[in-house]
Parts: C-alpha cells; structure tokens; sequence
C-alpha cells in the first residue's frame, strides 16, 4: 500500500521489478479503441451479449443504483450524506450528522493485566505481543452469535480482524531506532518492531449505538512476526522450502507488511504479505557468486537485496541458538546443499496469502500457496454459488505488475459455512492460478499459470521452471514468461454483489511519458491516456505522468470462464484540472480525489467506498473516503486527450465511464494530517462502519521530545505522539451509514 516511505528509502511498489516486454494495458487499449465499430456505440451491445441477460441496469438518471436483492425486486440506492469538504486539519471530518470514534490505537491492551500504553516509547517489546500493532490496514467485521460461532447477521457483536502492515518507527521507540554503523544494538527494540507487525483479532461490542472492544475476551489473540505459520499447498515441504527453522519445508515464522485482507465464504480471515522481499538482508556483492543464475534472476525479480528495512537480521540475540533475527538473513551462509542450516530460502516462505481463524486462538495460521507468491495486496472472491468453484482476484501492487485469479478445483458447498481452516484445506489447497492479459478488442483472457502449460516448463528461456511449487513461488516469473499485462500499481479489489463485476485501483504512476518509451517508463495510451502535471503547492511543482491515477473494472463471462470484458471506471484528478485532458470523469469540489488504494462494496448497500493514499494532491486536504454509487461496465463514451509536454504533442483515444456527478460520488471522510485512509468494515445491518486511519504524521521526521514538531498529534491531541488507529462511524439518527435503499 503506502504511496511513499514518507521520508525513507523508494518503496518497492514505487520503484518496481518488473523488467520485462510485456505490453501495458495502455498499449493494448489503444489498438482496442481505435476501432470505430466498438467506439460508436458496439461495445455497449457486445456487453449485454457477452455477459448474458439478468444484469440490472443503472438508473437512467444516474443518480442511484437498480440492485436486485430479492428475486423480482429492484431497489435503487442512494447517498444519504452531504459531501464533506477538502482538509488540512489535524482531525478526522465525516458528514453532519454523523460521529466518528476511536475505538482501537497503537498499543491499546487486548489483555487483562496488560498496562495502558503510555505513548512514550518505553513500552518493552515483549508487551507488544498482547497490544495493538502499528499501521492499521485491511480488516474485517465477523459476526458472532451467542454460541460463539460465526453468524453472517450478527451486528452487535463481533470480531474485528485487521492487519498492522508496518511501523513507524520514530513515534514507536522513545528516542528511535537505535543504530550503530549499519546494525540494531538494542534487541528489545527489534522484538518491538516484529511484534508490532502483524494481525489483531479483537471482540468489539455494541451498546446503547457505541461500539468498544473487550479487553478480557478469549477470542482477542495478536499474531506477528513471531508466530508459526503452517506450509500448505503445493509449495509447501518443497526443497525451495526448506530452512533451518524448518528441515522438511512445512513451516516458517511469522508474516509481514500485511497490507489489505479478504474473507472467505467460511469464516476465515485472509492477510495478504505485500511489500515482504524489504525485510530480509541480501548483500549481492557477497553472496550472488554461492547463488546459481536461477536464484539471482528470482531474487532480481522480487527486490530481495540489500541490508533489510530496519536491519532486523543485525541484531544480536541472548543466546547462539536463537534465530529470531538471524532468520531474516537470505544469504547463503551454511554448509548444507539443501539449506538445512541457515536461512537462504526464508525469503521463498513470504509473499503469501495467510488464512487465519478468528475464532479458534489456539489455531496455526497457514499460508495458502496455490494462490502465488507475490505483493498481495488483497483477495476478493466472487460471491460464491452452490456446486461451482470459487473464484478469488488479487492484485500485485508495484508498478508493472498484473492482476491474478484463483479458481477452486473443489466446487462450492454451502455446508462448508463455518468450516474454518478445514475450508482453506479444500479450496484454497487446490487450484488454478491465472494472470489477466488485456487484448485489443476490449476482451481480456486469464492464461493459466500451470507448469506444463503455456511455456513454463524446464526449457523456458525466461525461467527455468522446475516444476509446479517453482511456478508458485515465482510467479512473478511465471506471468512474465506468459505475456502478462502490466498495470500500474494494481490494488485493492473490490466486487460488486448485484452483478459481479469486479472493480481495481490503479494508484498511479508518475513514471509514465509522453513519448520515447523505456524500460519501466511506459507511455501513454487508451487505458492510461493522460500525461500531465498536476501542479503542487505553491511553487506548481511538476507531477508529470499520471500521478492521480484511476480505477478500472472487469466481468467475467462465467465464474471459471477464461474470458473477460473490461473498460476503464474513474479517473483521478483536482476538479479544477483541465476537463479536457486531466479531470475525464468531469469530478467535483464534493468528490475530487487521487491515488485510489482501498475498495470495498457494502454487502448491504452495495455502495462502493474509495480509499486513498495521496501523495500528489496534499498541498489541498489530507486522504480521504468516498462512497460512490457504482455503474455499470460500458456506460460512458469515447474521448480523445490532446497531450502536451513541450514541444510533444499526443492525441490518444480512450474510453471513459460515465460522470459519476455529486449524486453519485460524494466525499465522505477525510483523516488527520500525514495519514492514509485505509481499510473499511461493516456491521451486517450497515449502521456501523470501521475504517483505519494509518500513520498520521509519518511524512515529518520529528526531534523527540520537542511535540511542535510532530507532524499530527491525532487521536490523543495535545502535544501527544500520532497513534495508527480504528474509528467507528455511526449515524446519529440510528440509520445505514453511506447510502440508503428505496
């Protein structure tokens, strides 16, 4: 997730890995909209072909959705909030009427006996294992029943689920990291920072409309860094596997920069390992000569290099038989052929879908391989039907990457309801993996990523595939080889309950040009057709390229179909930037944004909320939340962009949907200062959402002790350090928070 480093290092979904020839999905736009025939007017009827009678149409005011939630009912949802505007305050803003509360903050306690955090650092590492974690993201809301099982309708009580992705170190230590040279001196830190990585799961409760969570509950549980995760799949026990922590490859400990989340049809949770190859320490220039070409082209591919973000593998630990920080050491150091004894492959057990079962606490977490090896930002099934497979899309966020599709061998039973990690055993164990390659036509196929299939074999001149768990532990590679398409920082992914369409966030890249095209500076095209700057501040300091970037969407012909149909949904961008090559989708005061990050559909409403992590626009308000009344694919028009940089010029066609206007896209949220809004959940009757407010005041790298220089106080106030935190937000009036159906 993270736009930037906020004052660190490049970010590898900033800087990307991928060095391949595959065609952008710019470049195949362009061919697909220069034929007149689906310009004027054929895709709309090839849609209706294509997907098969039985999809609701939009509201021919397009000002509310026609969902069917009932057989023969149509009902159309509208926004029940005035817009709230632009903000530089250090606060959070929701709409009149409306209250947002803090409910859950770095360090809070999630056990009796726990001290209450004093936010000044001094808090031991060791606590952190029984504290809420840095970096609130992707979360979810399961309902649970008076017999403590899981309950689909349950809203008044439940389990909150969500991912600490990162740090922010300088507000998490009392003076810092402490750093000699280039290692870590003070191990307790180190466990501070491992502990404070990772997953809550906390009992909320909801009483006279306020929410709070539970202190005493037994169902509160943190996993981290530390905790051991279970193999499993075809991956797993696998010589790439194999460490000294684990001699037969079936285990690994801990998960990391969990960014976004998905959930399944049985009650788990899923935390999805983005931005994992920064933690390990790979120092090239000494190891790459003990490593073959195949294990250099992977590590290349993935960014595993250098001494690791915070130097985790430099510290030292009370005893020579502890790895806890030797572990994140990837470089060939043992005798073994295997890698029995030390750490070279620890690197291949992260990048992972991570299936968790909230309401066992005692239970292993597993990582699920068939789903691929990459930086999962998050998962989203299609809704599942009875005696089909499941279908679940992911995105890989970096700069040139793909987006990826997992589809079940095991057809959907609904008896499986509640069946915990037994559900992940049957369907998330055994399956096909696809990557999306974008054609011309508009049409789009998911090419399978099967080892004997497609190329990806022994012989192939790319990568030299050993065999299936090969496939899955670079499938990075595995895409590349296949001519996949790539996408720029592709997301979160978001799917629409009333007619499965499947929508994605391109965050942005700023890396894109005009003309003269080279390795990982694409040009401009159909699909990303805008090359502009977008001014910042008061010097107009230039944002060339596409900075504010857009969302595009995507329906299958059938759950396991191979075929898809797609057009591009909206673009970001100032409302007062040029309508003609910058703001397309004609965006408002009440409802301008950029860099689109978070999505999710309500299953109550089916509003689709937009989360963003700007960096480009915050010269005029914080990151903010929007609800959005969503369409429907195919329903704008053809325009062309007359690009200028210099003395070049470019004309390029593209495909706009159609104007969302204030009544269907409306600002909702706006966070404190230096924030990223992040991460939504509701409450089965909709009058209760969560969202998570990461990092405030992360982009000012203040002198501890003096608090002018904190760059937000947000949630204590005063002259406290920032604090990750949950909000809940409720309707004053009791109602459905978002949106209301007619």
């Amino acid at each position: 997730m993270h736009e930037s480093t906020r004052g660190e290092s490049p970010a590898p979904e900033d800087s990307g890995t991928n060095t391949s020839s595959n065609p952008s999905l710019e470049s195949v736009l362009n061919a697909r909209l220069s034929r007149r025939s689906i310009l004027k007017g054929s895709f709309g009827f090839a849609s209706t072909a294509f997907f098969g009678p039985g999809l609701t149409a939009c509201a021919s005011r397009g000002d509310a959705l026609q969902t069917n939630t009932a057989p023969g009912a149509a009902r159309s949802l509208k926004l029940n909030f005035d817009a709230v505007a632009k903000s530089l305050a250090d606060a959070v803003s929701v709409p009149a009427g409306h209250t947002a509360a803090v409910l859950y903050r770095l360090g809070d306690p999630i056990a009796t006996g726990v001290a209450q955090y004093r936010n000044d650092g001094t808090e031991s590492g060791a606590s952190f294992a029984q504290r809420a974690g840095d970096h609130h993201d992707g979360m979810h809301f399961f309902g649970l029943g008076s017999d403590g099982k899981h309950s689909t309708s349950a809203s008044d009580r439940g389990l909150l689920v969500m991912n600490h992705e990162s740090i922010t170190p300088s507000y998490l230590h009392a003076g810092g990291q402490t750093i000699a040279g280039h290692a870590r001196t003070v191990a307790d830190e180190v466990v501070k920072e491992m502990n404070a990585h990772g997953i809550s799961v906390i009992e909320v409760v909801r009483n006279g409309g306020s929410f709070s969570y539970k202190t005493d509950s037994p169902f509160n549980r943190r996993i981290t860094a530390f905790t051991e995760m279970a193999l499993s799949g075809p991956a797993a026990k696998t010589p790439m596997m194999i460490t000294a922590y684990s001699r037969d490859g079936s285990k690994t400990r801990g998960t990391v920069n969990n960014c976004a989340n998905g959930h399944t049809p049985w009650g788990t949770y899923l935390a999805c390992e983005e931005n994992w190859a920064g933690y390990f320490r790979r120092i090239a220039a000494r190891d790459d000569a003990n490593r073959s070409a195949r294990e250099r082209t992977a590590f290349a591919r993935y960014g595993v290099a250098g001494n690791g973000n915070h130097l985790w593998a430099t510290a030292t630990a009370a005893s020579a038989d502890d790895t806890s920080f030797s572990r994140w050491n990837a470089m060939k150091l043992g005798s073994s052929t295997d890698g029995s004894d030390d750490f070279r492959n620890a690197a291949n057990t992260y990048g992972w879908i991570v299936e968790i079962d909230p309401f066992h606490a005692a239970s292993t977490p597993r990582k699920r391989t068939a789903m691929g090896r990459f930086a999962h930002e998050n998962a989203a099934f299609l809704p599942p039907v009875a005696g089909r497979p499941l279908v679940c899309y992911m995105g890989d966020d970096s700069r040139g990457e793909y987006l990826y599709k997992y589809v079940s061998s095991a057809a959907w039973d609904p008896a499986d309801a509640n069946k915990g990690l037994a559900g992940g055993d049957k369907y998330l164990d055994d399956g096909r993996l696809y990557v999306a390659r974008f054609h011309a036509d508009g049409t789009g196929s998911w090419v399978e990523l099967g080892f004997g299939r497609n190329g990806l074999t022994s012989s192939n001149t790319t990568y030299a595939f050993a065999d299936q768990a090969d496939v899955l532990i670079n499938t990075r590679l595995a895409a590349d080889a296949v001519g996949a398409t790539k996408l720029d920082r592709p997301e979160w992914v978001a799917v629409n309950p009333a007619n499965g369409e499947a929508y994605l966030t391109l965050t942005n890249n700023s890396h894109r040009v005009l003309a003269n095209p080279s390795p990982g500076r694409p040009a401009v095209d159909s699909a990303s057709p805008r090359f502009y700057n977008d001014p910042k501040g008061a010097a107009a300091t230039a944002q060339k390229g596409n900075p504010n970037g857009h969302i595009i969407r995507w329906k299958d012909a059938s759950a396991e179909a191979t075929a898809f149909r797609w057009d591009v949904f909206l673009f970001g961008a100032r409302s007062t930037a040029d309508a003609a090559r910058v703001n397309l989708s004609k965006l408002t005061a009440d409802n301008d944004f950029s860099s689109p990050d978070g999505l999710r559909f309500s299953n109550h409403t089916g509003l689709l909320w937009i989360q963003t992590d700007d960096s480009a626009c915050t010269d005029v308000t914080n990151c903010m939340m929007l609800a959005a009344v969503p369409g429907k694919l195919g329903d704008g028009g053809k325009r062309t962009i007359n690009n200028v940089d210099g003395a070049t010029t470019g004309a390029v066609d593209t495909y706009v949907g159609a104007a969302p206007g204030d009544t269907r896209l409306r600002r909702f949220l706006v966070g404190p200062k230096e924030c990223e809004i992040t991460g939504v959940a509701e409450t089965p009757d909709g009058k209760a959402l969560f969202v998570n407010i990461q990092h405030p005041g992360e982009d000012t790298r203040p002198t501890l002790g003096n608090p002018a220089s904190f760059g937000s106080h947000w949630p204590d106030g005063g002259d406290a350090r920032p604090r990750s935190a949950t909000i809940v937000i409720t309707r004053n009036d009791g109602g459905t928070v978002g949106g209301t159906l007619a």
